[in-house]
């Protein structure tokens, strides 16, 4: 919650300087800004709730399809099961089987946890909004007086990158969902709109987005799709994406984070297994905010010259 909070303050910290140059107070723009946001992400959450409310009264329709397709499968699956030698004849098998209070009940703690830490997020986002000129002080002032001027670029580049990588993402995931979306409609996809924008940004997801922005369309095309027009979901999904990753990126977020991608590769390895999914949704912006680091400290400049693109000094090729 705590990384979440930091991509919320430095995507707001323009619209907080834009508040104070409309004399408002610092503390009073922080909290226009996040009200205004949580208002919009509040918004978004209901409409949401009631697309989803609507296709889960319509899924019933449906019923029939998928209880016949899943039939198919349990019916191969246990044919292979059958053929399967090593299985002892007359063997009873003991499942313990869980009740619906027992899944309920962890359900409903999980979820409970999620909403009680994310509703310290706007506080925390406050309060990094308004502290954030004392903590920038306060860094600088760990740095010795000749290392401030560094120390103090170097941060206003992590921050522009930062931000600029969130608001490029949210670009990219618009004009893909609004492709996926148009391209669903034609389809005639159940509620393609929704299926299109949400399959956009699950496309965002390194390696898995392509897998992932398969789903939303073939789960609520469910009893309708034919081959061809499965053919044609699958050719949308691969084709944006390669659209975004050759396209969208190198324009909108490429000459921003400058990693060559051995070293994008290489970060969403090492940060996906330390903190999971999280870690590859983070793993850019960290390496890119450590090869700024790398590129202000006289030592570490070779380093940062690997993780980018940069070119090597004259002479050191041999």
């Amino acid at each position: 919650m705590i990384l979440v909070s930091m991509l919320f303050a430095f995507v707001l910290d323009p619209v907080v300087d834009f508040f104070t140059r409309m004399r408002m107070s610092r503390a009073f723009a922080a909290a226009t800004a996040v009200i205004l946001t949580c208002a919009a992400l509040s918004g978004l959450a209901y409409a949401g709730f009631n697309k989803l409310a609507g296709l889960l009264e319509e899924l019933p329709r449906y019923s029939v399809e998928i209880k016949q397709d899943f039939a198919k499968i349990t019916r191969k699956a246990q044919k292979i099961a059958d053929l399967n030698p090593t299985q002892e004849k007359g063997a009873v098998k003991v499942q313990q089987t869980t009740s619906w209070a027992d899944l309920l009940s962890r359900g409903f703690g999980s979820v409970s946890e999620v909403v009680l830490a994310g509703s310290f997020v706007p506080f925390l986002v406050f309060f990094m909004l308004t502290w954030q000129e004392h903590a920038r002080k306060a860094t600088l002032g760990l740095v010795s007086a000749e290392n401030r001027r560094p120390a103090y670029v170097t941060m206003g580049l992590i921050s522009s990158m930062i931000r600029n990588f969130m608001v490029g993402n949210l670009l990219i995931g618009l004009i893909i969902g609004a492709a996926s979306t148009v391209i669903f409609g034609f389809l005639h996809i159940q509620y393609f709109y929704f299926a299109g924008f949400i399959s956009g940004f699950l496309s965002l997801v390194p390696y898995l987005g392509v897998l992932l922005a398969l789903l939303p369309p073939i789960f609520l095309g469910i009893g309708h799709l034919t081959v061809a027009k499965i053919i044609w979901i699958v050719l949308t999904v691969f084709a944006l994406h390669l659209v975004s990753l050759n396209v969208l990126y190198p324009k909108i977020l490429g000459s921003r984070l400058r990693l060559n991608p051995l070293t994008v590769t290489l970060a969403l390895l090492l940060w996906g297994w330390l903190w999971g999914a999280v870690g590859l949704i983070l793993a850019v912006p960290i390496t890119a905010g450590m090869k700024i680091i790398f590129d202000h400290i006289e030592p570490l400049k070779p380093l940062g010259a690997w993780l980018g693109g940069d070119e090597p000094p004259d002479g050191d090729t041999r």
